[in-house]
């Protein structure tokens, strides 16, 4: 389980405060407008940015004052995070081994998650020679071999259309079931959260608003913020 208890943080003239709970096998929505907090709540878990007060908790050890290396924690980044000038295999290899010393076996787990991923045909491609989403897909299969339990997930999919959107969606969830990770995914689509995520947190001026249902996030736009953010989006 990922815990964050209190966690505050202040940038200029900004503050941001968070406490929220996310399962093993759970995916959490984050939604909310641009500049809300969504990107900062994830760099406080991935260790980018340092809380001023409260704790990050990892099944049940806090990992507050560990720096990013050392955190278990997985991100994957709108931009894919891939070095353009290794092959696709070695990307996937560096979860494994940054020095890309792998043994057979891990080797085997390289080509393992390729597959997983429909990507064994490309092992030797570079990144530039892949389309957006085979570049999402590699970064999948670096999850899936580096095996830690909470997974970042910061707007992922927002360059691919509705059908590649909702098959990566799919293979997302199916991937945080099997691993039993607890991982939070930030997006700017609420279809999204309703595709993978049985509670979703709406996030306002650094603060989080509403962490609920998904469906009853969205069928109840009572309150001005929420009808204000999600407008005909409902």
């Amino acid at each position: 389980m990922l815990r964050l208890e209190n966690v505050r943080f202040g940038y200029a003239a900004q503050s941001f405060a968070f406490e929220l709970e996310v399962a093993r096998g759970e995916i959490l929505s984050v939604i909310g407008p641009s500049g809300a907090g969504k990107s900062t709540l994830l760099l406080l878990v991935a260790g980018f940015l340092s809380p001023s007060a409260g704790h990050i908790v990892v099944d049940g050890e806090d990992v507050t004052d560990r720096p990013p290396e050392r955190r278990p924690v997985t991100t994957v980044f709108q931009e894919h995070n891939l070095f353009p000038h290794l092959s696709v295999f070695d990307n996937v290899a560096l979860g494994i081994s940054p020095g890309l010393r792998l043994d057979g076996e891990g080797r085997r787990r390289v080509h393992e998650a390729l597959e997983r991923v429909r990507l064994a045909g490309l092992a030797d491609r570079l990144p530039g020679e892949l389309s957006g989403g085979q570049r999402q897909r590699v970064s999948l299969a670096r999850v899936m071999v580096r095996g830690q339990p909470v997974l970042l997930l910061d707007e992922p999919l927002t360059a691919l259309g509705p059908a590649l959107r909702r098959e990566l969606l799919s293979l997302i969830a199916e991937l945080v079931e099997e691993k039993r990770l607890a991982a939070i995914l930030v997006s700017h689509h609420p279809d999204d959260a309703r595709f993978v995520s049985t509670r979703t947190a709406l996030v306002h001026d650094g603060r989080i608003h509403r962490l609920t249902d998904t469906a009853e996030l969205f069928g109840d736009t009572s309150d001005a913020i929420t009808r204000d953010y999600l407008g005909d989006a409902v």
